[in-house]
């Protein structure tokens, strides 16, 4: 299925279903979606979305082509996740064998379940990746490094708070980006630009996918002049937070004064936040080498 996702082409679901892992998970736009298309009669998600099901015959039905010899990335199970525990590795071996038999296209799998990685080998064209949403996470990258892949990348999206400082020896790619939809977290901009800044000094390749429903003021409140109310209909369409992630709320405003890392984001929709980060877009790739 031709993907909206923006650093990939298509998506090839085997796997439906999937159940909460970590926080990045509390807005799932593959539950949204699932919800959707159970909507539409959908057969293949017939099932709740907290079922996880295998679908075998869905190894041999792509909507890409064998015989087309044009490279195409894509987006393995992204209504899903492809090393759930309710997936056997035989299951799992099954979709890295098709996936090698469909070379020269690049299959990008991502999970948060990083502690199977290790029990595989991976094709020359599988990037293997792992979501890295909150700092507590970091110790995935370290199963990730610890995979054959040729390309292995982190997907840092909702990023929901600072990373702080990261190794990313081994690592070709990241991938950042805000949450969307109903329930959207802000994302504050030196959280960004703390991996941006990293990924340059290591030599990765950085894409910035998007800020989310929020946009952020380029400067920081300033409060000596005395607080100024919100009427209700704007307090409903923006937040406070500071650098630590931490949300001040109006009433805290009045009574306690504003932190000086504070910053206000104002919620202005996915398309108007956009993708620029310091005036600069941000789409880089990895290196795609040919088979050796």
């Amino acid at each position: 299925m031709t993907s909206k996702i923006q650093w990939t082409n298509d998506t090839w679901n085997v796997i439906t279903g999937c159940t909460q892992y970590s926080e990045g998970c509390q807005n799932c736009y593959a539950a949204r979606m699932h919800k959707r298309l159970t909507a539409m009669g959908q057969k293949k998600y017939k099932e709740p979305f907290n079922a996880v099901v295998f679908h075998k015959e869905a190894l041999t039905q792509h909507t890409f082509s064998r015989l087309d010899t044009k490279r195409k990335m894509i987006f393995v199970n992204s209504m899903s996740d492809t090393f759930h525990k309710d997936i056997t590795d035989a299951q799992i071996k099954a979709i890295l064998d098709e996936c090698e038999w469909n070379d020269p296209n690049i299959f990008q799998i991502l999970t948060k379940r990083a502690e199977r990685l290790p029990d595989f080998d991976y094709p020359f064209n599988v990037w293997l990746g792992v979501t890295v949403e909150h700092p507590k996470y970091k110790s995935r990258i370290e199963h990730l490094k610890n995979t054959n892949a040729k390309i292995k990348f982190l997907s840092c999206e909702p990023l929901l708070a600072d990373l702080g400082e990261l190794d990313l020896s081994g690592i070709d790619w990241v991938i950042v980006g805000g949450e969307s939809g109903a329930g959207a977290r802000p994302l504050h901009p030196d959280w960004v630009r703390n991996i941006q800044k990293q990924c340059q000094d290591q030599g990765v390749a950085f894409f910035f996918k998007q800020w989310g429903e929020w946009e952020s003021k380029s400067t920081l409140w300033n409060w000596s002049g005395g607080i100024k109310l919100l009427n209700k209909k704007d307090e409903k369409k923006t937040i406070l937070m500071t650098k630590d992630g931490d949300i001040i709320t109006h009433a805290e405003l009045i009574n306690a004064g504003c932190p000086n890392n504070t910053m206000e984001f104002r919620r202005v929709g996915l398309k108007n936040a956009g993708c620029l980060l310091d005036d600069k877009e941000y789409k880089e790739y990895p290196k795609i080498e040919q088979r050796g």
